[in-house]
């Protein structure tokens, strides 16, 4: 019997590398597109020529979102999500075999900001501005058009954990001594998280939320994903938006003390948005991170029976520690 092939696009980044190593340790044929790989975007036959015959599709494309939002960046964050997941819809409406399953990134981000609920796949509010904008472009273009044989399922990412650029990036707030809890504030208004898209939604300006470090933070240790990415492959019934997210939200108080017990940094001072929005400029990232109030519940998984290796946030950082603590150094570089 032949193996069975996995085309994953956008397999360089962090999530990406994770599940190459899964999908071939389950004995999978592995084929990339990217800006180099097996096939590279904008070559339109090449990449119908991978994902016909292949059994399942994976899509992770996309810049990286952490980073300071210019307009540039912006603009590259929409485009490279939006036109990637357009040619790979391309590529399986031609395909004489299309994947039987087509499992492509979103992010829990799409919900509003919220700290009186959790937000789930079936009774979950959208939210509004320029990364609520972002994943609903990027969920249309998905879930566009009739692909009558293949399931299709958006990853609605909470914030991963592990060996990643969220993670270091917490990390590196506790080590610059801005490791208590994150507390939003008034700051001069700018326009970086305006809508963007044929829809933009929301204010020009940005605002801000009074909730004194009780912001809701969603998150999902890198096993959990691959884990979970693993158990939807295999499920025939479930299609659709999915909550990757771990069943155990934190508040930001609660997450900032984890992280300097886990960076075994004591003290950490609290800060509000006028000390976060030049550190974050700093490190080339948006306070957005720490200050959204993201809280997602992964009601899909739990329904159908879904277990998290890593359901409690204090666990999952120990175990990213355990992984890292040889390079022990590394945790507090952002």
């Amino acid at each position: 019997m032949p193996r069975p092939r996995v085309v994953i696009a956008g397999a360089s980044g962090f999530v990406g590398r994770a599940l190459t190593a899964a999908f071939a340790d389950d004995g999978y044929d592995v084929a990339t597109v990217g800006r180099s790989g097996t096939a590279v975007w904008g070559d339109a036959a090449a990449i119908e020529g991978l994902v016909d015959g292949a059994d399942v599709l994976v899509n992770l494309a996309g810049k990286i979102v952490s980073c300071r939002y210019t307009d540039a960046n912006r603009d590259e964050i929409l485009r490279s999500r939006v036109d990637t997941t357009r040619e790979l819809h391309a590529a399986v409406a031609a395909a004489r075999r299309p994947p039987r399953v087509w499992m492509n990134a979103s992010t829990a981000t799409i919900y509003r900001h919220e700290t009186e609920r959790g937000n789930d796949e079936v009774d979950g509010t959208i939210g509004e501005g320029f990364s609520v904008d972002v994943a609903t472009s990027w969920e249309r273009a998905f879930f566009a058009g009739d692909l009558p044989t293949t399931r299709r399922v958006a990853l609605r990412m909470a914030i991963v954990l592990g060996d990643g650029p969220a993670t270091r990036m917490l990390l590196a707030l506790g080590r610059l001594g801005l490791g208590g809890p994150q507390i939003d504030s008034w700051w001069f208004p700018h326009r970086r998280y305006r809508g963007i898209g044929a829809r933009p939604t929301g204010s020009v300006w940005s605002s801000w939320h009074r909730t004194s470090g009780r912001q809701r933070f969603s998150w999902i240790h890198i096993d959990d994903v691959v884990a979970s990415v693993r158990f939807l492959r295999d499920r025939d019934d479930l299609a659709g938006p999915v909550n990757l997210a771990a069943p155990g939200v934190s508040d930001n108080r609660a997450v900032m003390r984890e992280v300097r017990r886990v960076a075994r940094m004591p003290l950490g001072l609290p800060a509000f948005r006028w000390m976060l929005d030049p550190a974050m400029a700093l490190l080339r990232n948006e306070p957005e991170l720490v200050l959204k109030s993201r809280w997602a519940v992964p009601r899909v998984l739990t329904d159908a029976g879904f277990t998290f290796r890593h359901p409690e946030l204090g666990p999952a950082l120990d175990a990213v520690a355990a992984v890292r603590r040889p390079r022990a150094r590394d945790l507090f570089s952002a």
